[in-house]
């Protein structure tokens, strides 16, 4: 199946690792261009030579308020266009709610919410019809995860954000999406099934919740993601995608 994908422009960010980087790497090799962004400069241009002459690293924090023009720039500079974003933050910081500070709480409503915020509203400014804003969420937009409150009250919130975005961009034949991960095998979910103290118990009592009895894989995320944001899904909007293996058990 041809995805449409050649050629066409996007910004991932949070894509030097992880679901952000799997993500780019199917769009690229579904024939896009992209302009990848990750805190570290080293690391973002040493993950786009990798990734080849379709992609470039940019450092930027999504908490930054002038990074979503500077991304959009650079996208028309190097490539000539823009046809949508993907916006992949990094997890906030685990914990109950008696263990987050104010500071903490803070940090993480800039970075993840209001930064997300920003740079999907630059991009609805300045998409073509056709374009897409994509969002990386997870599966706490539909039931809380223990031990993630920050994540759990503010990835919820951004879905509603996405949702209420998607009607007003809608006529202007742009479109809004979310992905809801859950158990793909990545460092964060590595990490978090480390928090209980035996990471292979969890990782078994985890998979054995899931339909399909196994974690998934980045390149699956990654997949499902590049079709989210390609030309075949033209008619897919105001939509958040479980990208689970059943866990939320959606009709």
């Amino acid at each position: 199946m041809d995805l449409g994908l050649n050629d066409r422009v996007y910004i991932v960010t949070g894509a030097t690792r992880g679901l952000g980087l799997a993500a780019a790497r199917e769009l690229i090799a579904d024939g896009a261009k992209t302009v990848i962004t990750g805190r570290d400069a080293d690391t973002a241009a040493a993950v786009a030579a990798d990734l080849g002459p379709n992609a470039v690293g940019v450092a930027a924090d999504n908490a930054d308020p002038e990074a979503a023009a500077r991304l959009i720039a650079t996208a028309r500079e190097r490539f000539g266009g823009f046809d949508g974003v993907l916006i992949s933050v990094g997890g906030p910081p685990a914990g109950l709610t008696a263990d987050i500070t104010d500071a903490q709480w803070q940090a993480a409503f800039d970075s993840v919410f209001l930064g997300a915020v920003r740079l999907a509203r630059a991009a609805a400014e300045q998409l073509p019809s056709g374009g897409v804003i994509g969002f990386v969420l997870s599966g706490s937009v539909r039931e809380p995860i223990p031990g993630l409150t920050v994540s759990n009250g503010l990835r919820p919130g951004l879905a509603g954000f996405a949702k209420s975005l998607s009607l007003e961009v809608g006529p202007r034949g742009i479109r809004v999406v979310g992905l809801l991960p859950a158990r793909i095998d990545t460092d964060r979910v590595r990490e978090l099934d480390s928090l209980s103290g035996d990471a292979e118990a969890a990782r078994e009592r985890n998979a054995a919740a899931i339909p399909l009895r196994r974690y998934g894989t980045p390149e699956e995320f990654g997949k499902a993601a590049a079709f989210l944001l390609s030309p075949a899904a033209s008619y897919l909007t105001g939509l958040m995608l479980p990208v689970d293996g059943g866990a939320l058990h959606n009709i």
